[in-house]
């Protein structure tokens, strides 16, 4: 074993011994901060969750159930929830307010925030006429585009999960910066009743879709599980699968399949695609774990910025020489492990 290698294993050793004793430190930290101090005080997460206009009474039923769904999750996450299309019947006094007003005047409101995360969730039919997307409501429809120019003063993170039929489109026309864009389909083309829906809004916050056990799941967790769900639907029926899910938050517009993971491991890169998506979505969850819940917005982005140059530095392992490659892990992993041993700020202090 020659002196190179020698130092190569040294220095992967300090690293590994730096960070399993500041992960440690911060494990301990996290479980004493939930039950000693009060988390930080941080701005609830908006959910609107627009119901589409059924077309018949069994399809009502199930966009029913998947809303109920919805609201139990949001009760259960502490976030502010809007239901929008759910009355049944309208008051005629406002009739004239349609539900696609409702829901530009609650986009509208929600650009008001900066920070807390915006979440969108469309359930229902959709349609293409090899043009133009649209999400069917009673009254006027929601075109993939009229959504994409309400969302322009939206400056918070915001993610966007259109569950419909032929919903593709709508990825195309929403991806951008600080976006995640989920649909139903990979083409408008995808026109038959998607059934994606019902299983993302079980998933969501499913602890047995936890793929790396940090007590909360992600929304790209949720996707992976739900898209496998929708997958193991068709294949038990004996049918050819008409949807297949699409995730995009690198804000390249093009999305990628569940297959190209394996229990959240890219087994496969997308042709013509340098960055993979993915990333962001790991870092969002609609219901994060306790001592995730108790980190101030500022810690939190960076947080984030630490996890994007980890995710980034992984993907260069190949192209760097190995010294410089633990040396620049060892910066960011003791980084985010000191993130964590500071833990929450304690009220008042």
């Amino acid at each position: 074993m020659g002196l190179a290698t020698l130092e190569g294993n040294a220095v992967r050793l300090r690293s590994h011994a730096i960070v399993i004793v500041l992960i440690f430190a911060a494990t301990v930290t996290s479980r004493a901060a939930e039950k000693s101090v009060k988390p930080a005080t941080r701005e609830a997460d908006e959910l609107i969750v627009v119901i589409g206009a059924a077309g018949d009474e069994e399809y009502g039923k199930i966009f029913d159930e998947e809303a109920e769904q919805w609201r139990k999750t949001a009760a259960a996450s502490d976030v502010r929830l809007t239901l929008i299309g759910a009355e049944q019947t309208p008051d005629k006094k406002v009739a004239k307010a349609t539900d696609r007003d409702r829901l530009l005047a609650a986009i509208t409101a929600a650009a008001k925030s900066e920070t807390s995360t915006l979440w969108l969730v469309f359930i229902g039919h959709g349609t293409f006429d090899g043009r133009a997307a649209a999400f069917n409501l009673r009254g006027p429809d929601l075109t993939s585009d009229a959504l994409q120019a309400a969302l322009k003063e939206v400056r918070r993170p915001t993610i966007v999960v259109n569950t419909t039929a032929a919903s593709a489109p709508f990825l195309t026309a929403l991806s951008g910066p600080g976006r995640v864009v989920v649909t139903a389909t990979k083409t408008g083309q995808e026109r038959n009743y998607a059934r994606f829906g019902r299983y993302f809004a079980k998933r969501i916050t499913d602890p047995s879709a936890d793929l790396d056990k940090d007590e909360q799941t992600s929304l790209f967790e949720a996707f992976l599980a739900a898209a496998r769900d929708t997958a193991e639907f068709y294949k038990s029926e004996g049918r050819i699968a008409t949807e297949h899910p699409l995730l995009d938050d690198d804000g390249d517009g093009r999305g990628v399949r569940v297959d190209f993971f394996d229990r959240g491991k890219l087994v496969k890169r997308p042709a013509g695609e340098t960055a993979v998506d993915g990333d962001l979505a790991r870092r969002v969850a609609l219901k994060p774990a306790a001592a995730e819940r108790g980190l101030s917005s500022e810690q939190l982005a960076t947080r984030d910025r630490l996890e994007t140059e980890l995710a980034a530095l992984r993907r260069r392992k190949a192209e760097l020489p190995e010294e410089q490659y633990f040396a620049e892990l060892e910066k960011v992993l003791v980084a985010l492990a000191r993130l964590s041993v500071a833990g929450p700020p304690v009220m008042g202090r």
